[in-house]
Parts: structure tokens; C-alpha cells; sequence
């Protein structure tokens, strides 16, 4: 049989992106376990046909599995919230699709000139003080802010969307070689997505690359941040909230586009309602419905730095699966690392996505 020349990395990135195991992969495939960890290994050569068929199993392109060396996010520059209850499995089907965001962002650094990252580093610190620093140096006062995705983008951070194979999993932040990334899980509400946001952008701030967050106590502080950054004690205050009722949590919460839950956490945090009154809020907005959803709530942000490269590529008659093929991928597959931004066909030939005027410049 020919041989043909294959990349053992993205046979395994390839795999757990797909969320197989081996033994998953052999029913897919009909290829022994055996088989395909000398694959990943690189103790063997695929055959054609082998090839051909693991890239249905896995559908990838034949052109993924052949292309360079790629290099695997490790597990410990990432910090899960609640790792205890995810599987291995799902842990590492979600580094598979970040890292395949990962590939997106460095296709459109090579071609344009993004955002330089610009996220302080203040480990150890208070994380109302970081919070409070962080919108000094970032010159927003303490209004409210619009749009928090924007926001991160404008500051170099490169935001994504987690793909829907992963819904266990929660928004993930973490460094690859220096830039920022943040991957946001988009079946949340509009608003606990901006909280989202803000909470990895916590990480990001108090504990940087060398020093990856782990247990309560982190996720403690990254709450505490992302709710002193939403909502500047300041700006609460001046609020007059004091003993707030329901319907007062629910007319104030859309000044700074949160959950109800989380004002009614920082007014508590900020002494503004007492323990009994925090929980007799918490209970009645329960019961409405406000633990898990936020009925009325905000769209859903999505990434206006990914709006502007599409609709620059689209202006230089490059289409979205021409830029899936650059990458070695579906543009389904990529469609699901950007937040659904690019074209989807309908019935008709009409497209999803509409061409929005960029004011990004191609890099020549």
C-alpha cells in the first residue's frame, strides 16, 4: 500500500477537537486503538486510505492532517472554572477548539494590523483596586461600559467563541506566546457574557502568564474584579440603592448591562443592602426566573474586530471559504470560532451576514 505523508499533532488535535477518544475513534474509523496511537505517535505511516478515512471520521480535510507541526495549548496555562466537573475529555476538547482560534487569529495577524496587547499585569493586588486601575489606564471613568468585547479587542485582547461541542465548559482565558486570549462561551445571556468577559480579563490581569490561577480563591478574586470593573463602586453609590427592592435591582441593572444577580451581589458587597436583605433578593429574584436566565435581557455581544477583517476580505474578493481553506478547515469549522460571522448560505443564495464598512488596513 502507498504511504502518505501525515502530521501526528493534528491527528491528535484533530481527535480531541472532535471530543473521540481512541476507542471512539476506532468505531468511527475502523481502525485499531493500536493502530492509531502509533499514528499519534509517529511510530507509523498512514496508508492513502487510512488517511482518506480518518479525515472523514474526524471531518477535517486530508490538507489538516498533512499540514506543519502544530503545537498543543497545555493543560496548566488554562484555568477551568469547576474543573472537578469536567471529564478529561471535555477539558481537552476545548483547548482543541481554542487552538483552532488560535490559527484564525495568527491567519489575520499575518494579514492585518491588530490591536498590540495592552492588559496590565497586577498580580497580587486588590482586585477593586485592579479593577479601579484598570479603567484609569484604560480612560474610562466610571461610566458605564458599552460593549464589553469592544472593549477587550480595543486593548489587544483576542476574543472568540467557544464552539457548541463545548457547552459544559465555561469562558476560558489564558497567554499564547504573549497575546491575550479570551474564549467566551456564547449560550449565555447577553449579560452574564459581559460578566464573562470581564471575569477572564480578570485572570488575565491579576494572574498573568506565569502565574496560572487555580482554586476558589482565584475565581474568588476574578468576580470581585470583573464586578468592581461593570460596576464602579462610584457609580453605584451615586445610585442611591440603598435596601433596593426587586423592582429596583431590575430598573437599575440595565445602566450597567448585568444580571440582576450580580447587582444584587455588589450591592451587597458594597454594603448597600444587608444579609437578609441580600438573600431575600436573591430568593425573590429566583423565583422569577433570574438564576438561570435574564428574561428581557441584552443581545448577545459578539466581535466587531472579526466584523471589520471579514468585510476588509470580502472588499479584496477573498470569501470565508477561501480563508477556511488557507487555514485547512471547513468554514463550518471556523464559523463556530467567530462568533457566526461569517457568511452562512441560505436557501436561494442569500447569506446570513451582512457586509459591514471596515476600517481596517491589509498589511502589504
Amino acid at each position: 500500500m502507498n504511504k502518505h505523508s501525515f502530521t501526528p499533532s493534528r491527528l491528535k488535535l484533530a481527535r480531541k477537537r472532535r471530543g473521540m477518544t481512541l476507542v471512539k475513534l476506532e468505531q468511527v474509523s475502523g481502525i485499531s486503538t493500536r493502530t492509531l496511537s502509533d499514528y499519534e505517535n509517529g511510530r507509523e505511516q498512514l496508508t492513502t486510505a487510512a488517511l482518506e478515512t480518518l479525515a472523514r471520521a474526524l471531518e477535517m480535510p486530508v490538507a489538516f492532517l498533512t499540514a506543519e507541526e502544530i503545537e498543543e495549548i497545555p493543560l496548566e496555562a488554562v484555568s477551568f472554572r469547576a474543573p472537578s466537573k469536567l471529564t478529561a475529555g471535555q477539558r481537552d476538547t476545548a483547548l482543541a477548539a481554542a487552538r483552532m482560534a488560535i490559527m484564525v487569529n495568527e491567519w489575520m495577524e499575518e494579514r492585518f494590523r491588530l490591536p498590540a496587547p495592552d492588559v496590565p499585569s497586577l498580580p497580587g493586588r486588590d482586585p477593586e483596586w485592579a479593577a479601579e486601575r484598570v479603567r484609569a489606564l484604560w480612560n474610562l471613568g466610571v461610566a458605564p461600559i458599552g460593549n464589553m468585547v469592544h472593549l477587550l479587542e480595543m486593548h489587544g485582547v483576542r476574543v472568540f467563541s467557544l464552539a457548541e461541542e463545548c457547552l459544559e465548559v465555561d469562558a476560558f482565558s489564558f497567554y499564547w506566546k504573549g497575546t491575550p486570549y479570551v474564549i467566551l462561551n456564547t449560550r449565555k445571556s447577553g449579560e452574564r457574557g459581559r460578566f464573562d468577559g470581564a471575569h477572564e480579563l480578570a485572570h488575565l490581569v491579576l494572574h498573568p502568564q506565569h502565574e496560572i490561577p487555580h482554586g476558589r480563591e482565584a475565581e474568588q478574586q476574578a468576580q470581585q474584579f470583573a464586578s468592581a470593573l461593570l460596576m464602579p463602586a462610584t457609580a453605584v453609590l451615586a445610585k442611591r440603592l440603598n435596601n433596593a427592592t426587586v423592582d429596583r435591582v431590575l430598573a437599575a441593572k440595565s445602566v450597567w448591562k448585568v444580571s440582576a444577580m450580580a447587582l444584587t451581589y455588589r450591592l451587597h458587597e458594597l454594603n448597600l443592602v444587608t444579609e437578609w436583605g441580600y438573600r431575600a433578593l436573591s430568593t425573590n429574584l429566583s423565583r422569577m426566573g433570574y438564576r438561570r436566565e435574564e428574561p428581557g435581557g441584552i443581545k448577545r455581544e459578539s466581535s466587531q474586530l472579526m466584523t471589520k477583517v471579514f468585510a476588509a476580505l470580502r472588499a479584496e474578493g477573498v470569501s470565508h471559504t477561501q480563508i477556511a481553506d488557507a487555514l485547512h478547515i471547513t468554514a463550518e469549522e471556523m464559523n463556530k470560532h467567530v462568533f457566526g460571522l461569517t457568511p452562512t448560505p441560505l436557501r436561494g443564495g442569500a447569506q446570513t451576514t451582512a457586509p459591514v464598512s471596515p476600517s481596517l488596513r491589509l498589511v502589504r
